[in-house]
């Protein structure tokens, strides 16, 4: 059963509970150096797509008691079930994968949560394998910077984009959204979710993440992209030990440097 004391002690924390920017902005980045995203503990699927149609208290023991990963709308909706218990004003967004063409996916390919504090909306997402924000972000044009990247929500046409920077090279589309799709997503019969996709170019791929404290660590595949303070650095891994290493990494923390489980 859903428990807030109890998800709280798993991601580490003992501060504050009150709705602020600071404990939104602590607890999003404690998420996603706690909980792995991993597409391997993908769970039975709703046929709605919805949200509300998630077994979040099944999901809890899975996650939260046990230790395990998820994917988006597991992650995300236990997030906001938690936000929503600590006094925010949280509702769900749907969202399309940019694809490797530069076209984008279908709306609902990804939920994530938007959180209104102070007058102010944030885009708070713990549920991407990555890379992306590990801290929440202002739904602004304005450019926001965090551990060496740079991050902004720009405005084309009906949708807003979440754009993404990394200390060199220019700025790429994350996924794009309508901001007045906040509710609970009930998707459409093409909707789908790109890891799970039977036609997907990357069926079948294995896709798991980690934040760490200055980036993240994505792995899909083989193929392992580091993102810390900004920099990037993708290999691919063929050294079967190295590979169950960082596996056990990305999905128990195990074997991370201190400077990747503290700030």
């Amino acid at each position: 059963m859903f428990d807030v004391d109890t998800y709280l002690r798993h991601l580490g924390y003992g501060g504050p509970t009150k709705a602020t920017w600071q404990v939104l902005r602590d607890l999003h980045k404690r998420h996603l150096m706690t909980v792995p995203y991993d597409s391997t503990a993908l769970r039975s699927m709703p046929a709605s797509r919805s949200v509300s149609d998630v077994d979040l208290d099944k999901t809890f023991e899975q996650v939260v008691l046990g230790g395990g990963g998820g994917v988006c709308y597991e992650l995300n909706g236990l997030f906001g079930r938690l936000l929503s218990h600590l006094g925010f004003e949280v509702s769900i967004l749907r969202a399309a994968f940019r694809q490797a063409n530069g076209s984008f996916g279908s709306d609902g390919d990804h939920v994530f949560n938007r959180v209104l504090l102070d007058g102010r909306v944030y885009l708070a997402d713990v549920g991407f394998v990555g890379p992306s924000y590990l801290e929440p972000l202002e739904l602004s044009e304005q450019t926001q910077h965090q551990y060496g990247c740079e991050y902004r929500v720009v405005t084309h046409g009906a949708y807003r984009l979440v754009e993404r920077r990394a200390r060199t090279g220019p700025w790429n589309a994350v996924y794009r959204f309508r901001p007045e799709s906040a509710g609970i997503p009930e998707a459409g019969p093409d909707a789908r979710d790109t890891l799970d996709a039977s036609e997907s170019v990357l069926a079948g791929t294995i896709f798991r993440s980690r934040a760490v404290a200055t980036g993240q660590l994505i792995l899909i595949g083989k193929r392992l992209l580091e993102v810390r303070d900004g920099h990037e650095k993708m290999r691919v891994l063929l050294d079967p030990a190295e590979y169950d290493d960082v596996v056990g990494s990305i999905v128990s923390g195990g074997r991370l440097g201190a400077a990747d489980v503290s700030e």
